[in-house]
């Protein structure tokens, strides 16, 4: 017996060696061991030695054997993209679905097996569990996969998933997660310096996804221009305005602030989707002859139907006359502030008050990985601190360590890892490629569908950003007068071409709903050239 716990160790090689078909043969894992009373005790040492280690090499080693051809026959089907046609595996000569089996929900909740046990399955029961979950969904390594703003994730990404898994830590305060926490506070300045923001106290913080940054600004915002609100309520009949190709999440945040969605004012745009300046201004000064409180403008980089970058410059000139906050929802066009050649559709974000930003958009970082940035992170401090003094502590060094004393939300995971990590493994400059990348692949799209003579394009002008918008034009005619038509045929054609590999999504227009495509920094050309195809191909067979 010693301090190492060899008598434990001694007890547990002596279960395995009883005579077969006795009791004792049957093997509990150390933890079940532990919680039936059943494992053996030094009163020298701390018990039973833990085995977490290789229990964990074992699992991942049996899960990376469904997963990594999970991602192979993605890969494998890239190369029949350009067809437009279903995936043959040439092993067997058979079709193989490999984006999606699709299935409608009562279907796949019959199918699934998806009761939760009163005994535990072990290793073998979350295996087939696990894979039944892969062949269940949806495939967004498919290069076909183009339906939202998000797409695939990347080899680095699945790393820093793991990575966080591994620590299981909470970013609320620097005790818990002192390397995340650096990480956390060095990529949001060095993300807001991107954006023009570079003053001393510049930076950010992560939150759960575009919706809760957007939030946050808005709480922030109301909060710093109002600062009786944060203890007294709201006092003031408030006004958001964002324009009417902004997010939802504008109307979400006024309801969750107590506004109510009749707050939020949408501004018109122009024909591009843009906010139209004049209009906003005029709206401010209706809203204050109502005898309203106006404070907050949403102004967004990169729409999200049709990719549009509204005009910051201006949209901060009136704020600032007006004394409103100017908040930019760049969730998904932000990135184009690694492009030199593309930045320029973001002129003027240095003058924000607060930024929103998703990498787990354009960039593929794994969801979600969500920023909100601003010129002084005090504000943002400021504005939310509650002085919880039994989790906050001060570091005597003016910085705020503890960053849930920032945020709204106390549990959160360290998100900006993924980031930092991408941006270790890629660069800034491998960042600026991806960009420039995905910009081209949404240009031969939009030459695709020029060239097509059963396509049409929702707007001649080319995409601002990722997105690629158009209708299908029934026998290479004009499209149908009927809104109604037109978006059934288009809803047909989406459906029928995911068996051949591709997803897209669609949008309401003028003249019913359309086709709405994204690409990505791993998009290839014969990707979209086959997209066209199949669109074209089931297009005729459905509707001529």
């Amino acid at each position: 017996m010693n301090g190492n716990g060899s008598i434990a160790n001694e007890c547990t090689d002596s279960v395995k060696d009883e005579v077969p078909g006795t009791k004792a043969e049957v093997k509990e894992d150390p933890l079940s061991a532990i919680l039936n009373g059943h494992a053996p005790h030094d009163p020298l040492s701390n018990g039973l030695k833990l085995n977490r280690a290789e229990e964990t090499d074992d699992l991942l080693s049996e899960v990376r054997k469904l997963i990594i051809p999970f991602i192979k026959n993605a890969d494998n089907a890239a190369a029949q993209k350009h067809t437009g046609n279903a995936y043959v595996n040439p092993t067997t000569g058979k079709a193989q679905q490999v984006l999606v089996d699709y299935q409608k929900p009562a279907e796949l909740a019959a199918k699934l097996d998806v009761a939760l046990p009163a005994e535990g399955r072990g290793k073998e029961g979350i295996l087939h569990w696990i894979e039944q979950i892969l062949a269940n969904s949806v495939n967004t390594w498919d290069q076909g996969f183009m339906d939202k703003l998000f797409s695939t994730n990347t080899p680095v990404g699945v790393i820093a998933d793991l990575v966080l898994s591994v620590l299981n830590t909470n970013l609320h305060v620097y005790q818990v997660s002192p390397a995340l926490t650096i990480v956390e506070k060095t990529t949001a300045r060095a993300l807001a310096g991107m954006f023009g923001l570079t003053g001393p106290h510049a930076g950010g913080f992560t939150c759960q996804g575009g919706s809760s940054s957007n939030l946050t600004s808005m709480v922030v915002a109301r909060n710093t221009l109002f600062p009786e609100c944060a203890t007294g309520g709201n006092k003031h009949d408030f006004v958001v305005f964002t324009s009417v190709s902004g997010h939802y999440s504008v109307e979400k945040s006024a309801m969750i602030c107590g506004m109510g969605s009749s707050a939020v004012w949408a501004v018109p745009a122009d024909t591009a989707g843009r906010m139209k300046p004049s209009a906003l201004n005029d709206m401010i000064v209706k809203a204050k002859a109502e005898g309203k409180t106006p404070f907050y403008v949403n102004a967004t980089a990169g729409t999200t139907v049709r990719g549009a970058y509204e005009p910051l410059e201006e949209i901060s000139a009136i704020c600032k006359a007006h004394g409103l906050w100017m908040h930019v929802d760049a969730s998904f066009g932000g990135p184009v502030v690694f492009s030199r050649k593309h930045r320029h559709n973001l002129a003027g974000s240095h003058l924000a008050d607060s930024i929103t930003i998703n990498p787990h958009k354009m960039m593929n970082v794994p969801s979600t990985c969500s920023f909100l940035l601003g010129p002084d992170v005090r504000i943002f401090n400021k504005a939310n601190s509650t002085k919880a003094g039994y989790l906050f502590h001060s570091h005597g060094d003016g910085e705020v360590w503890d960053l849930a004393d920032l945020t709204l939300q106390c549990g959160r995971r360290a998100d900006s890892f993924k980031l930092a990590l991408a941006w270790q493994y890629h660069g800034t400059a491998g960042f600026e490629r991806q960009v420039d990348h995905s910009f081209d692949m949404a240009a031969h799209l939009y030459q695709q569908v020029t060239a097509s003579s059963r396509l049409e394009l929702v707007s001649q002008d080319m995409p601002t950003c990722l997105q690629v918008c158009f209708y299908y034009r029934p026998g290479g005619g004009d499209v149908p007068s009927d809104k109604e038509a037109v978006t059934k045929m288009t809803a047909d054609i989406v459906h029928q071409i995911i068996p051949r590999g591709f997803m897209v999504d669609y949008a309401p227009g003028d003249r019913g709903s359309f086709f709405r495509v994204v690409v990505n920094w791993q998009t290839q050309p014969g990707t979209v050239e086959g997209l066209i195809k199949a669109i074209e191909t089931v297009g005729m067979e459905l509707y001529g």
